[in-house]
């Protein structure tokens, strides 16, 4: 049975201003999903609180019968304002979208909120914001359960792998070969990004020249598996160009 009255911290997935100023929040919690209605928020006193990927802590009230929750009170437990740069907020929507998508109500999601807000603070942070959203983004699909088969050739274990099939999810070997060929680098990082820590990878990144091809097998593979998200259009480097030729 679902508590009426709620103390939750989350972090902000998606918000939506009603015709009335209400602001609808989706977050993510560690007990899973949330969905809350901030009534007056774009106008009261806690509007600047209720912006995307901020960590907020409420509390909430919902009605008998309700799908929705009251936000009765909103604090702001913290924010990175460096998110907002051109430069970093497409990266960190991206992020945000995919968690909307892949983690749902109700479901414990302790390891997946913990690693959308280290994403965060890696993109806030980190030299290279275009590499932490990469990395962080196969990251979020293996704790969701969406991980593509990437530690070795699908059809016959082969880990000379050559190609990515994107409908399949998995990598082929010359032998086997299907869907699109691969880079040396690009394949030895397919192969080891579930099996090496964030921190390892952030110690051996790819060359820039060699992530729009990354970013194009993650899309289609995302496509298939997760969701059409729209935030592969407004990805902030030159990738983004590049995936717009694709189409």
């Amino acid at each position: 049975m679902k508590q009426r009255y709620a103390n939750r911290s989350g972090i902000v997935l998606r918000r939506f201003v009603t015709p009335a100023g209400d602001v609808i929040l989706s977050l993510l919690t560690p007990q899973g999903k949330l969905k809350a209605i901030a009534r007056g928020g774009a106008k009261g006193i806690d509007a600047s609180k209720l912006n995307l990927f901020q960590h907020l802590a409420l509390q909430t009230y919902t009605p008998p019968g309700a799908d929705l929750s009251i936000a009765t009170q909103v604090t702001l437990e913290g924010a990175l304002p460096r998110l907002s740069a051109p430069q970093i907020y497409g990266y960190a929507h991206l992020l945000a979208e995919l968690a909307e998508v892949m983690f749902q109500e109700g479901e414990a999601a302790q390891q997946a909120f913990e690693l959308f807000g280290s994403a965060l603070r890696g993109l806030s942070h980190h030299a290279d914001p275009e590499w932490v959203a990469l990395v962080m983004a196969f990251k979020m699909l293996g704790v969701a359960g969406f991980a593509p088969r990437v530690r070795a050739c699908a059809s016959c274990g082969s880990e000379e792998v050559r190609y990515f099939d994107a409908l399949s999810g998995s990598l082929r070997c010359a032998a086997c070969a299907e869907g699109v060929s691969l880079t040396p680098a690009a394949a030895r990082f397919l192969g080891s990004v579930y099996r090496q820590t964030v921190r390892q990878q952030m110690e051996t990144p790819l060359e820039a020249s060699e992530r729009p091809a990354v970013w194009r097998l993650l899309e289609s593979y995302t496509r298939v598996h997760v969701a059409d998200l729209r935030s592969w259009r407004s990805l902030p480097h030159e990738h983004a160009s590049a995936l717009q030729a694709q189409r």
